[in-house]
């Protein structure tokens, strides 16, 4: 099923993002994971590229695949162009129609240094654009509340995220966030810019100090002070840590869904106990 069609069916769509094993592990060593998670009955399942900046790997592939045939749920595959030539392209293209995948997120991706980059695509939006000459695919973008962190203000940010979705984009999913107000602002002026696709609120349930540490480096998420005192109230206690971060994800959730935010996109970060605590706490809320 394409993820438009979900979005027509629904009112609030609710969907996770895994990330496939190590390059050394097989399939087999999320497949306990991916089962527990497929219990949630998320509306898709997206899959990152893994590590290490290649475009889509044969592991995100076959846990897409895995994702349609034994747990019968709808997968987005990520597909990054940074160091894909167009023949790289068209090679994942062809597996993903043999496989019956349908839907992709767009990415320029990470910049590696130790990799060349490539110059068939510059950016996302060009990406999308290809994706969608190429076949009949339901193509996402992503977008940042807080801004690309390598834009230098919010107002190119919006034209480019615009230039994405006139491209083909039919769904964007946000960068996670801790400050819900900084995505009603950002989605406010979205729309006011004629961008009028379906927003996903990206949300992750932070669980432990060195998570968010390496998050905040990665994507640059500014912390309000709430989420700060939380952090540090409960740091050197995992467990009680643990559940402050699920208890404060789920309060993220609850006010986005009570101002009728189009979906939530949970970052699972392949986390079961996690991910099965939020989806209990909201499930009355994702069918009104």
């Amino acid at each position: 099923m394409k993820i438009s069609e979900i979005f027509e069916q629904k009112k609030t769509v609710f969907s996770f993002e895994v990330f496939p094993p190590k390059k050394t592990f097989s399939i087999e060593s999320i497949s306990t994971k991916l089962a527990e998670l497929s219990e949630c009955k998320p509306d898709f399942i997206s899959v990152t590229y893994g590590a290490g900046g290649g475009g889509a790997s044969a592991l995100t592939l076959d846990l897409c695949r895995s994702i349609i045939e034994d747990y019968k749920l709808t997968p987005m595959m990520h597909l990054t162009c940074v160091n894909s030539s167009r023949e790289d392209v068209d090679k994942v293209l062809a597996m993903t129609a043999q496989y019956g995948i349908e839907n992709i997120l767009a990415l320029r991706g990470d910049i590696v240094p130790e990799l060349p980059r490539q110059t068939d695509f510059t950016y996302a939006s060009d990406l999308v654009s290809y994706i969608k000459k190429k076949g009949d695919y339901h193509v996402s973008g992503a977008c940042y509340p807080e801004g690309h962190p390598e834009c230098d203000n919010a107002i190119d940010d919006i034209l480019n995220l615009k230039k994405k979705v006139d491209a083909g984009a039919e769904h964007l999913v946000s960068q996670l966030f801790f400050e819900n107000d900084m995505f009603y602002s950002f989605q406010e002026k979205a729309r006011l810019a004629g961008i009028n696709v379906p927003i996903e609120a990206g949300i992750m349930p932070v669980v432990n100090k060195a998570q968010i540490e390496r998050m905040v480096t990665t994507c640059g998420a500014s912390l309000p002070a709430k989420f700060v005192k939380m952090m540090t109230r409960f740091e050197h206690s995992p467990e009680a840590l643990r559940d402050a971060g699920i208890a404060y994800a789920i309060d993220q959730i609850v006010d986005l869904m009570s101002q009728g935010v189009d979906g939530v996109h949970l970052y699972t970060m392949n986390q079961p106990y996690v991910a099965k605590r939020i989806s209990e706490a909201v499930a009355s809320l994702r069918s009104i």
